[in-house]
């Protein structure tokens, strides 16, 4: 994808890497929110389930306005490419199915940022925690969408729903690890009229 070696190489990333950055970015929020702001647990548990329903709006927003947004620029079309359009060309590229560090990292910062100046600096924490283990549901969700069987249940189901969005239903099923907000916005898919094998 890079002529740079460089580039290239940082361009691939372990599926398990989402996990060994944020777990304890998320573990850290959890001793800030009960050892340092001693917030009670049920204030906890509701900021960290709001936390989860923002992830949710953020993986929607990003997936339909960023990542499929098309460019008419050369270069636009080149970064949207990288962001995003080497996986509908690839999409079983096991090393390039979970986010760079290099764009994860300045995004939670962002977002961190966000939350504290919604939220305020004792608030913030849960709510943070609740996002980032949102992006490490969609993470692992989006990368087991793609290479486990998941042939049962509400995981079959997810299963489906993505490989509708890349096989057929591009401009539908923005929701990856929920589709709630296709339902809110509209862009919910068709169901398949007869049974897919």
């Amino acid at each position: 994808m890079f002529e740079s070696n460089f580039m290239e190489f940082f361009s691939h990333v372990h599926p398990s890497t989402p996990l060994v950055v944020y777990i304890p970015v998320m573990g850290y929020m959890f001793y800030r929110a009960f050892a340092i702001d001693h917030l009670e647990v049920g204030s906890v548990a509701g900021l960290f389930v709001g936390g989860v329903l923002s992830w949710s709006f953020i993986e929607y927003i990003l997936h339909r306005f960023v990542f499929h947004y098309q460019p008419k620029s050369d270069w636009g079309k080149r970064f949207h490419f990288i962001l995003h359009g080497v996986h509908h060309d690839y999409p079983n590229d096991a090393t390039r199915l979970v986010m760079p560090p290099g764009i994860s990292i300045p995004l939670a910062i962002i977002f961190y940022v966000v939350f504290l100046l919604i939220l305020g600096p004792h608030l913030t924490p849960p709510a943070f925690a609740g996002m980032v283990f949102g992006y490490l549901c969609y993470d692992m969700l989006h990368y087991a969408t793609h290479h486990f069987s998941m042939k049962r249940g509400i995981w079959l189901k997810l299963k489906q729903y993505h490989m509708r969005h890349h096989y057929g239903e591009e401009n539908t099923g923005y929701g990856v690890s929920s589709p709630l907000w296709d339902y809110v916005f509209g862009t919910v898919q068709e169901r398949p009229k007869h049974k897919s094998s």
